[in-house]
């Protein structure tokens, strides 16, 4: 009783915070509703309409899905690679981790995203710097085939947090491996490929799995960079902010809530699938 009385203030929270709006919106998400009147149940038309008549709810999740599939695998790459480079530094090391790291705490807030905005717009310092070397952009934040690479170059940005937890697993890998691995001929790739990839492969799908989650959810940047537009040409209407225009910008928060559910599945989804597949390829102590 003593336990319970103690989580009480955060079990009311809870229900209270989080499992309460998310039951009410999977009731609204079967409604019709604008805020201002009462809720009209229209059973499954708001999924009806999502996948067959509403052609930028479309565009949003191919956006969406271009973010997850390209800028995941890049950060995590760029993460692994500088952790890498710091395990094998010691002179220094604290600060180049550090300043590796300071990116990420500062996450994709507001003030990150209108400092981006400046620097890729037209005559910004970016800019500037590739006219000086003879390429001719005008300015990527405008630009309908360079604004999501854009996203994407600030995601990977932001590798600090899955480089340090790389950093942790490598430390772990331990020496005699690699000695062996040299022993018998292997060279820095076949090490790679055969000792260190094995090796930190439960930190590899952690990685994974987080990076995939926070992905999907990206918001304020695409908001704040685009200015709430989801432009140009709707390139940054990601899911997210779609979700957010319709629920706060058209009132039409059943339909929002039922591409939040919709989220919300997929993104289950996703998580089930690298649980599924994970027993290929992540070797944990002890497996045969």
């Amino acid at each position: 009783m003593a336990g319970y009385g103690f989580l009480l203030p955060w079990l009311v929270g809870f229900f209270g915070l989080t499992v309460g709006p998310m039951l009410i919106s999977l009731y609204l998400a079967f409604t019709s509703y604008n805020l201002f009147t009462d809720p009209e149940w229209i059973g499954f038309d708001n999924f009806t309409r999502m996948f067959t008549d509403d052609p930028i709810y479309m565009k949003s999740v191919g956006i969406t899905l271009i973010y997850v599939l390209v800028g995941t695998p890049i950060k995590l790459a760029a993460a692994l690679g500088i952790a890498m480079l710091l395990n094998y530094r010691d002179a220094g090391s604290g600060f180049f981790r550090s300043s590796f790291y300071a990116p990420s705490l500062i996450g994709a807030s507001v003030s990150v995203a209108i400092v981006w905005r400046a620097m890729f717009a037209a005559n910004g310092p970016v800019d500037g710097g590739l006219s000086f070397l003879g390429i001719q952009i005008g300015g990527w934040v405008g630009n309908v085939d360079l604004v999501v690479p854009m996203m994407i170059i600030l995601a990977v940005w932001q590798f600090g947090a899955p480089m340090v937890i790389f950093l942790a697993g490598l430390k772990q890998v331990p020496q005699e491996l690699y000695e062996a691995a040299e022993m018998d001929g292997a060279g820095p790739f076949r090490r790679f490929r055969n000792v260190t990839l094995p090796m930190l492969s439960p930190v590899i799908f952690f990685n994974l799995l987080l990076e995939t989650i926070n992905a999907f959810q990206i918001f304020s940047s695409a908001f704040i960079i685009s200015n709430g537009s989801g432009g140009p040409g709707g390139m940054t209407n990601f899911y997210t902010v779609y979700l957010y225009k319709r629920a706060f910008a058209d009132l039409q928060m059943g339909y929002a809530s039922a591409m939040a559910w919709v989220l919300v599945i997929v993104v289950a989804i996703a998580a089930l699938v690298l649980f599924r597949t994970s027993k290929r390829w992540v070797h944990y102590g002890g497996d045969s």
